[in-house]
């Protein structure tokens, strides 16, 4: 344990009373938790951010959306409005946060919402017509005032939970035992070549209840678009120079992945869900400029690609080579049908 997290863990203690007798309320009705009769899936972690939620919300959609119709409810981190809120095709990041535009953009038949309070949100689009089929719940673990049907619990294998400390000693929203309320635990961001010397390290390292289901999944990325979002035929080869210019919690997945594939790496990072200024593009023009060799790119994340558009920071980097890479999860082959066949039978069941 290093020195600060020493200095911090006594803070860490506290916290930790706080959210056991919170839970431990919930747990005996003293606060309520309100269940519903329709579905409701919910995606979060017991860290801070970092897991890869979007991309598994994204795939929860994919799995349903040919037969069920959906709606995704999240808080809308990072938006200047409050209350509930209806993504509509042109809604910017200032009104529903970053990562719903990004959902609403890539599946515009689904239903995406925001509301602070995830209770209030659900039932307001219980009121709308058509009611959805189902609810996905985005980063939803600590609320507590609902009930889900389905709990998806979140680690990434890079920083399991079970090996951090609360905050402010580390990056835990509520202590390791919260982990037991999970009907599904997905290890994320594990190495695509699978081995099961590895799962069975993982399954001794997170010692699942009886009844929950264990799956692991790794992310996939795609081929670079540009920032203007037009296709691109660039393929990602072992040459030339990339300067990773990134604002999500945990960047580190990419920056492995973009070093396979550059003789030469740069990197600027900003805080998660960072919104982008021209005093960025001033720094970002600046490191490009200084980096060595005449192949060299920018790449960033969907996620910021879309805060650059909005912010109207993509007409400043216009003369720069920008792209951004798409990403999505997939599961490790008997993974996918363990984690599918849980989905669609709690789905089907209780409709």
């Amino acid at each position: 344990m290093g020195f600060l997290r020493i200095i911090l863990y006594p803070f860490a203690v506290v916290f930790g009373f706080i959210s056991r007798l919170r839970n431990r309320l919930f747990d005996l009705g003293i606060l309520p938790s309100e269940s519903f009769d329709i579905p409701v899936i919910s995606v979060g972690n017991l860290c801070m951010g970092g897991t890869g939620k979007t991309p598994h919300v994204e795939y929860l959609i994919c799995l349903l959306k040919d037969k069920y119709h959906l709606a995704t409810l999240s808080r809308g981190y990072g938006r200047k409005t409050r209350g509930f809120r209806l993504a509509a095709t042109g809604s910017s990041v200032k009104d529903i946060g970053d990562e719903p535009v990004l959902l609403k953009g890539k599946f515009p038949e689904v239903m995406v919402a925001v509301d602070e309070s995830r209770r209030r949100g659900v039932r307001k689009l219980m009121e709308l017509d058509p009611v959805p089929d189902v609810i996905l719940l985005d980063d939803a673990y600590q609320h507590r005032y609902i009930q889900p049907g389905l709990n998806i619990l979140l680690t990434d294998y890079f920083n399991l939970y079970t090996k951090d400390y609360l905050i402010p000693a580390g990056r835990l929203r509520e202590p390791k035992s919260g982990a037991k309320r999970a009907d599904i635990i997905v290890v994320t961001k594990t190495d695509p070549v699978w081995s099961p010397i590895t799962e069975r390290y993982l399954r001794e390292e997170l010692c699942p209840e009886p009844d929950q289901t264990v799956c692991y999944s790794y992310l996939k990325y795609g081929d670079p678009v540009a920032l203007s979002g037009e296709k691109t035929d660039l393929c990602l080869q072992k040459k030339g120079s990339v300067l990773m210019v990134s604002g999500i919690a945990n960047p580190y997945p990419l920056e492995v992945y973009l070093k396979s594939h550059f003789n030469e790496f740069e990197r600027l990072t900003f805080r998660d869900h960072h919104q982008f200024t021209a005093g960025d593009v001033k720094k970002i023009r600046s490191v490009f400029v200084s980096m060595m060799g005449r192949e060299k790119i920018i790449l960033t994340t969907e996620k910021d690609a879309i805060r650059m558009r909005e912010a109207n920071i993509a007409d400043l980097l216009m003369d720069l080579p920008v792209y951004y890479l798409p990403v999505r999860i997939e599961f490790h082959s008997a993974s996918s049908q363990t984690f599918d066949s849980r989905v669609l039978n709690y789905v089907e069941e209780s409709k």
